[in-house]
């Protein structure tokens, strides 16, 4: 999420969920679980070099793949760990991601519903939330600059 939120990449929408989810805070009560896992999981040096990749025409997966990582290497054991640490066992999950939701599961943790937290789409992002929604079996709608969340819950 780093490249995003704290670097403020607008190629991304993990800034604007990022957003979303704290705006939530502010209505409902929750917990944000923060894991560092840039670039799904390939680290920031190598989201760097997929960067490069995609100024030559590649999109996100492409670029990874070709740095010989997978669509997404990102492990959710270390949040089911920190939920289960805070005695939370059955959460309502606000991501746009459902193998996230899949994968707390398997590590016991019980998803009672997948809130969408879509991002804001810009006209630099919009090539990157296509090849997502393509992809990763994401929900292709995704937000103007300044629209409203509809819905909260848990971001992790």
């Amino acid at each position: 999420m780093s490249n995003g939120d704290v670097f403020g990449s607008l190629r991304c929408d993990c800034g604007s969920q990022l957003k979303r989810a704290l705006s939530t805070l502010d209505v409902e009560q929750g917990w944000i679980i923060y894991l560092r896992q840039e670039g799904r999981g390939i680290g920031l040096a190598s989201k760097i070099d997929a960067y490069v990749l995609q100024e030559a025409g590649l999109d996100t997966f492409a670029a990874n793949r070709m740095l010989g990582y997978s669509d997404d290497e990102r492990d959710y054991s270390d949040a089911a760990r920190m939920l289960s640490v805070l005695e939370i066992s059955s959460i309502r999950l606000m991501s746009a991601n459902p193998a996230k939701a899949a994968a707390l599961r398997s590590a016991g943790v019980q998803v009672t519903e997948l809130v969408p937290c879509v991002g804001i789409g810009t006209p630099f992002n919009r090539e990157y939330l296509e090849a997502k929604a393509a992809r990763m079996c994401r929900d292709t709608t995704w937000h103007r600059r300044g629209a409203e969340p509809k819905t909260a819950a848990t971001q992790i």
